[in-house]
């Protein structure tokens, strides 16, 4: 049973209408959100979306974006798709090939059929994270307006026990950056896996229930999982940053690649020393690559991660064939379809060049790269060319900093505007950055917690207009 510290005081409850305006504002900022169209309302930290879009993937891009705002205790996500009519053969036969040319998912048995739209799916899996991956690759296909899940999770042929699956999930939040509240309890019955306790944000409850799925559960209550702003307690959440053992660390991460569809075929070689990752051996595309480092750098205790995976493709495809079929993805993709690109080939190896207008869609124009077969390196020369209009002032409110006069100097009203989002993360609200603007380029100093506060800041300052980021932030318990 979770027992809270006597020193917490109780939770600090922030007004609804300032968490709804934080939101539309932030909807405003982002790119690959139809803010215009979105309706926001909030009741006690609940927050409501409803309105239209015109694709699964910017409907669950808005909800991420809300419950990475601070104060938001959970999300419902009403919003309605609205896309041009697509004929049922002709999206059925994007999906085939959205599956089909992916690198993991070309290798599941998934059958779909397809009706006015709605898209659905059958098939057997090993593994609910493969499923997830079917999903998110299907929600990325133009004209599909909604998913009936009908895959069956088989779990291979050994299925955890109750207490391993309890095991494997408190293994797994121990050790996992995301999650920074040590208030959860978890009990397995059945395959049933039962959270209570309290977590800081609603990101890190959203982690802690895909958690209990990976480890193996059939399904997860996790009604007793509460939101509060006071597991934010910097005493508490600090007392996950202890130094790790180098043996400690390297298991966990090979727990995590293990864990992953995108890797664990691949069984790539961990070698930690004093806190510095080292990932080596071969895999099958250059997303498979990308992935393992991702997934080593959410780790506690890797302060850093060198990878040093090779990518070997088992049957090569000519430079003309890669060309054709990155200029094609980039084409279709729904978040950077809108720019040009231009790619050079050379033995499998791409050159892309282009310029983007937020920091979000160059990471995503590196991944629709990395993401075809055949592809075993990128060079990725494309320009960020960041968002500068003003479009909203910060809100003058006792919650957050003081809104700007008309006449302030660009770089001091950049400055607010960095600041004022900070204030309103829940991942960066209460980390210790001092921000610096200057002929527009911004520099952060101080410390973060980990790897994954001082990427968001950087990212963050980027797109409040930012023409560039020197990012001097340290990690607690790291020298850097």
């Amino acid at each position: 049973m979770t027992t809270y510290p006597a020193s917490l005081a109780a939770e600090e409850r922030l007004a609804d209408a300032d968490i709804t305006s934080a939101i539309e504002r932030l909807f405003l900022l982002k790119k690959g959100v139809a803010s215009q169209l979105i309706e926001v309302a909030c009741h006690e930290g609940i927050v409501e979306l409803s309105g239209f879009t015109d694709s699964l993937l910017s409907r669950g891009r808005a909800a991420d974006l809300a419950r990475a705002v601070r104060g938001v205790r959970g999300v419902i996500n009403d919003i309605l798709i609205r896309t041009p009519d697509v004929p049922d053969a002709e999206l059925e036969r994007r999906v085939r090939q959205a599956l089909r040319q992916d690198p993991a998912a070309c290798d599941y048995n998934v059958r779909c059929h397809i009706h006015d739209g709605v898209v659905t799916l059958h098939g057997t899996l090993q593994t609910w994270a493969e499923g997830q991956l079917v999903l998110l690759v299907v929600n990325g296909v133009p004209g599909v307006r909604q998913i009936n899940n009908n895959l069956n999770v088989r779990g291979g042929s050994i299925t955890n026990s109750d207490e391993e699956i309890t095991t494997q999930i408190r293994e797994s939040l121990a050790w996992d950056i995301r999650v920074k509240s040590p208030l959860v309890d978890v009990r397995t019955d059945h395959g049933v896996v039962h959270l209570s306790g309290t977590v800081g944000t609603a990101d890190e409850h959203e982690q802690v229930v895909a958690t209990a799925y990976l480890a193996g559960a059939t399904h997860v209550d996790a009604r007793h999982l509460v939101v509060a702003y006071w597991a934010l307690d910097q005493g508490l959440r600090r007392q996950r940053f202890v130094p790790k053992a180098d043996e400690d660390v390297a298991q966990a991460v090979r727990d995590a690649l293990r864990l992953d569809p995108r890797v664990r075929a691949f069984a790539p070689t961990v070698h930690v020393r004093d806190g510095v990752v080292t990932l080596a051996g071969t895999v099958g595309n250059l997303r498979a690559r990308r992935t393992a480092e991702q997934d080593a750098t959410n780790v506690l205790g890797a302060n850093e991660v060198r990878n040093l995976l090779q990518v070997r493709v088992q049957f090569p495809s000519p430079d003309g064939l890669i060309h054709q079929h990155v200029k094609t993805a980039l084409a279709c993709n729904y978040w950077v379809g809108r720019y040009n690109f231009t790619t050079n080939v050379s033995n499998g190896k791409v050159q892309l060049f282009g310029t983007v207008g937020s920091h979000f869609d160059l990471e995503q124009a590196a991944d629709v790269v990395a993401g075809v077969n055949g592809v075993v390196e990128l060079a990725n020369h494309v320009q960020l060319v960041p968002f500068r209009e003003l479009r909203y002032a910060p809100p003058a409110d006792a919650a957050g900093p003081p809104a700007a006069a008309e006449n302030t100097e660009p770089d001091l009203l950049l400055e607010q505007r960095i600041r004022n989002r900070y204030h309103w993360s829940s991942l960066l609200h209460d980390q210790d950055i001092d921000v610096r603007v200057r002929d527009g380029r911004a520099t952060l100093a101080g410390s973060v917690d980990t790897w994954l506060e001082r990427k968001r800041a950087a990212v963050e300052a980027a797109d409040c207009g930012a023409r560039d980021v020197n990012n001097h932030l340290r990690l607690l318990g790291h020298p850097n």
